[in-house]
């Protein structure tokens, strides 16, 4: 328990870290140079050394569609949740919700409290379930964002085949996917991490110890706190974290999981953050949209953006407070509670934000004319 706690505190002052040298990286480009490193260099080495010291089996194999069962099931129950919070239907703000919160980024999120706390055989899991989840925001969403995005558009000769091409090229080509089916194909040949060059064994092991301070240090350079929207976004991420926790109860109850490691790194799996790659599709339809149109359309740029500067730090400090008490998912019934704990927190947050968007209205009335006050409260409506 000892190690587990000094283990956290290291994780917190890497955050600490990234959180002070916020001056010293004064573009945004900065920040992503450090987002690529990990995500094509030191992500991608950590899990192939993983998966090459794991025996594969045909339960190993089943980890992606539990993967893509947790984002189909977040995608389907959000709808029905966005507008009891204050996001109306089919609004740019509702459209970037629904592309984001069912999306998971284990990589920058659960990956490393994974491989630190519970080591490389659960990491390889983990990296096995994120297949499914890669399939889902790569191509899955990118569909949903391109549907989205053309029943708003009038230009019907977009050539949405050659883009979903694209994409798929994309998943397949990325060094983390490369890297995942090399090491399947070489572990269906019998062959072992150790079997490997002793160079390029360095180069890997060398290249994997960067992971967990860079992914901490990225984690806080990314908080950005914001008092515009703050307590909106907290309480459906909040409601997230709970809905996500039911589904994993639902899972490990069904499948009679009972061994505390395996619920650990599924639950920590599916309280992952957000991912970057909605962000990417809503990036690319708003540009197309801001020369077509001249101002985005379909999604709201700034609210994802805010969502994910969010999602990581609290995915971050739920992760680690079920890594540092694992008692609190010891079994199906205790994550029922504490998800319905995190809903009750959610639904809490909602009405004190609906209660403030009233009193705001309130306080405009009271210096505006007849006129200025109904478009007042219309606009608040919408809202």
């Amino acid at each position: 328990m000892e190690t587990t706690i000094q283990k956290t505190i290291v994780f917190g002052v890497f955050i600490l870290i990234g959180f002070l040298l916020k001056r010293k990286f004064t573009s945004k480009a900065e920040t992503q140079g450090l987002k690529k490193i990990i995500l094509n260099l030191a992500l991608p080495a950590t899990i192939f050394i993983a998966l090459m010291g794991v025996k594969i089996d045909q339960n190993l194999l089943t980890l992606p569609f539990i993967a893509l069962l947790i984002n189909g099931l977040l995608f389907w129950i959000f709808p029905f949740v966005l507008p009891m919070v204050g996001f109306k239907k089919n609004t740019p703000e509702y459209k970037t919700l629904r592309l984001l919160l069912p999306s998971l980024a284990p990589g920058l999120s659960c990956f490393p409290f994974i491989a630190e706390l519970l080591g490389p055989n659960y990491l390889a899991k983990a990296a096995m379930a994120d297949l499914g989840n890669k399939v889902f925001v790569l191509i899955i969403l990118y569909c949903v964002a391109m549907h989205l995005y053309m029943k708003l558009s009038n230009n019907t000769n977009q050539k949405q085949n050659r883009k979903l091409k694209s994409l798929i090229t994309t998943l397949l080509s990325e060094p983390v996917t490369v890297l995942i089916l090399l090491a399947i194909g070489l572990l269906s040949f019998g062959l072992s991490f150790q079997n490997l060059p002793n160079m390029i064994q360095d180069v890997l092991r060398k290249l994997s110890l960067l992971m967990t301070p860079l992914v901490m240090i990225f984690i806080g350079l990314s908080v950005k706190i914001r008092k515009d929207q703050f307590i909106k976004i907290v309480s459906v991420l909040i409601l997230r974290t709970g809905v996500v926790l039911l589904i994993s109860a639902g899972i490990i109850g069904l499948m009679g999981i009972t061994i505390r490691e395996e619920i650990l790194w599924l639950v920590s799996f599916s309280l992952s953050a957000c991912s970057f790659w909605p962000y990417a599709h809503i990036t690319g339809i708003g540009e197309k949209e801001k020369q077509e149109y001249g101002s985005e359309k379909t999604f709201h740029n700034g609210l994802a953006i805010n969502v994910l500067a969010i999602s990581f730090p609290l995915s971050t400090v739920m992760i680690m407070g079920i890594m540092l008490n694992p008692s609190l998912v010891g079994d199906p019934y205790r994550i029922i509670l504490l998800a319905i704990g995190c809903i009750g927190i959610g639904v809490i947050l909602t009405f004190w934000v609906r209660y403030q968007e009233i009193k705001d209205v309130a306080k405009r009335t009271t210096t505006i004319g007849p006129k200025q006050n109904i478009w007042m409260t219309r606009q608040a409506s919408k809202n």
